[in-house]
């Protein structure tokens, strides 16, 4: 009787040992499971993310510049920023004459009033190694309200996708208005912000000052 019992006690245990054996199988599994969906969800998110941004990180202050005003702000911002500089050429430069916008009959005044004529060719609209790009500035001086329409050219001739575009422009009198807006629209890509107007003669100081408030690439 003895023997049975202790036979009926020994069954018991090995087949409570083979149920703990499966279970920590099973809980085994399924950790790995867990970690395997944990570690794809991670690598998902990661390339999404990498996909947001399509450049190296750098930045290109592009500009075109009527009187010098516009340049002298785009060479602080490359200085601060550590970007590189683009200027934008029309293939035939204005003269003092042509940006007389007090003239009737000047090239400027004449453009301004018929839109027809403000496509102006640029020496080059593009520019290289563009997709290394992260942040554009685009720089212009406000004609009658709007950017000076030589920047067009090059707004029309390049894809902004997964760029930051920052507008500033310089002008005696005017406000920005909507002259980011409307290159924004013109663009139809890229992620646009505010901007900045800049008077004649701004200071390096208050220049830099703006870059740094705008706390690129945090």
């Amino acid at each position: 009787m003895k023997a049975k019992n202790w036979i009926s006690m020994l069954a018991v245990s090995v087949a409570m040992m083979s149920l703990l054996t499966a279970c920590g199988s099973s809980n085994h599994a399924e950790s790995r499971t867990s970690t395997s969906q944990t570690t794809e969800s991670e690598t998902e998110t990661v390339t999404e993310q990498t996909a947001e941004t399509t450049g190296d990180g750098k930045t290109l202050v592009v500009y075109y510049s009527a009187s010098g005003n516009t340049e002298a702000v785009a060479n602080v911002i490359a200085e601060v920023t550590g970007g590189d500089l683009f200027e934008l050429e029309p293939t035939t430069p204005y003269s003092d004459a042509d940006l007389n916008w007090t003239d009737d009959n000047s090239r400027v005044t004449r453009e301004h009033e018929n839109e027809d004529e403000r496509d102006v060719e640029l020496v080059s609209a593009t520019v290289e190694n563009w997709d290394s790009y992260d942040t554009v500035f685009v720089g212009y001086p406000i004609w009658w309200g709007i950017a000076a329409w030589p920047v067009d050219g090059f707004i029309e001739a390049n894809d902004f996708t997964g760029k930051t575009v920052i507008p500033f422009a310089t002008s005696s009198s005017s406000g920005l208005e909507e002259s980011g807006e409307l290159l924004a629209e013109m663009a139809g890509t890229g992620n646009w912000q505010e901007g900045m107007r800049f008077r004649s003669g701004v200071s390096a100081d208050d220049v830099t000052g703006w870059v740094e408030e705008l706390e690129l690439g945090k």
